[in-house]
């Protein structure tokens, strides 16, 4: 298991558009990969779980992958939201 925090940049935090991105991204990969936000989480390959974490601008969420691609999962998880969120 690899997993690493991110704090929201996106002034208008998690919305559509990059929500389906990061659903995109996630897909691409294996392993299970799960957002969490405080006591709320979800499966990042689902959008719906995605934009039901709500994040907004400056809120911390966590990114966990597990299985046999986690490491490459989360260096793309982890780019993608730097370029995208």
């Amino acid at each position: 298991m690899r997993e690493f925090t991110y704090v929201i940049t996106d002034r208008e935090g998690i919305h559509a558009r990059p929500a389906g991105l990061l659903v995109k991204e996630a897909s691409k990969f294996s392993s299970t990969i799960t957002l969490k936000k405080g006591d709320k989480s979800g499966d990042a390959k689902r959008i719906f779980a995605v934009m039901g974490l709500a994040a907004k601008k400056d809120e911390e969420i966590m990114v966990i992958a597990e299985g046999s691609d986690e490491n490459e999962a989360v260096l793309a998880m982890e780019t993608f939201l730097k370029a995208n969120l």
